[in-house]
């Protein structure tokens, strides 16, 4: 597995979204396991949660549970896994989503995730997403406050927009370290952001980064385009998504969600197909 950096610290160039495994639809525990286990015998060594990532209201912070559970079992070595997770996002359980940046909230969160990770410092924390009745500084600011009691040991923003990023980085007194946005062939509304990161060096993290694809027509309606050159290298067109995410600038850390081993195990191949500059024009134009 060819790495890519967060902050200070080296992660696999393909990561792991854990959602798929504790919302809506979700496997059984066992498979889930199997899944993360899978990952990490693939060389994934960046796992992305969050808080929210649960189904009922009574099994709030189900998803990091279950990681901190499946690297607990795992016959290998984890210590250089790096686990990244999120909060100011709600579930109350009937469905829904809703917001609270509010900064007490969010030391309470962070201090709650790292007992369910089981860590003394959460390795990467983020703000979910920003909470319109809660001032952004104030939100930050949690996350600057975090850093500084050793709660957290990186920072990180999600769903932000270029002027958010900008404004991150100096309330943390440019310790910001990564911004997660959601980005696929579907959805390219944060490419400017995705070039910010790049400018800045801050490690961009795409969400959702197949687009909830299922095949090649998928594709944002470019699937014939996906299925040509992926065939070309006999990969899947989710490969190839995910190879030219990759492409597109030495920051970009793709977190594929999954919920299956043989996903995970064909996603990490993505980090050793090398597209001509040629294909990843032909890619980014469509």
């Amino acid at each position: 597995m060819k790495n890519r950096t967060i902050g200070d610290v080296t992660v696999s160039a393909i990561g792991l979204g854990g959602m798929p495994m504790s919302i809506e639809g979700r496997p059984d525990e066992e498979r889930s396991v199997a899944t993360i286990h899978a990952a990490l015998e693939a060389g994934v060594t960046l796992i992305d949660t969050a808080d929210a990532y649960h189904m009922t209201a009574d099994d709030d912070g189900h998803n990091e549970l279950l990681i901190a559970k499946a690297l607990k079992s795992y016959g290998g070595d984890t210590s250089g896994v790096l686990v990244a997770t999120k909060g100011g996002h709600l579930r109350p359980g009937d469905g829904s989503w809703t917001l609270n940046g509010h900064p007490d909230y969010l030391k309470e969160a962070a201090k709650a995730s790292a007992s369910r990770l089981g860590v003394d410092s959460i390795g990467l924390y983020q703000l979910h997403r920003p909470d319109p009745a809660v001032p952004y500084e104030e939100s930050v600011g949690a996350l600057r406050d975090l850093l500084d009691e050793g709660v957290i040991r990186m920072a990180g923003i999600s769903n932000a927009d270029v002027n958010q990023i900008r404004q991150a980085n100096e309330i943390l007194d440019g310790r910001l370290v990564s911004v997660q946005n959601q980005f696929s062939p579907k959805f390219r509304s944060s490419q400017g952001e995705l070039e910010l990161c790049d400018e800045l060096g801050l490690a961009f993290l795409p969400w959702s980064p197949l687009g909830g694809i299922t095949g090649a027509s998928d594709l944002g309606g470019k699937g014939d385009t996906f299925a040509r050159i992926a065939g070309v290298h006999g990969v899947s067109p989710q490969v190839l998504c995910l190879a030219w995410e990759l492409a597109l600038a030495p920051v970009v850390v793709p977190i594929p969600g999954a919920s299956r081993p043989a996903s995970i195990r064909d996603s990490a191949t993505a980090a050793d197909l090398e597209l001509t500059a040629d294909e990843v024009a032909e890619l980014s134009g469509l």
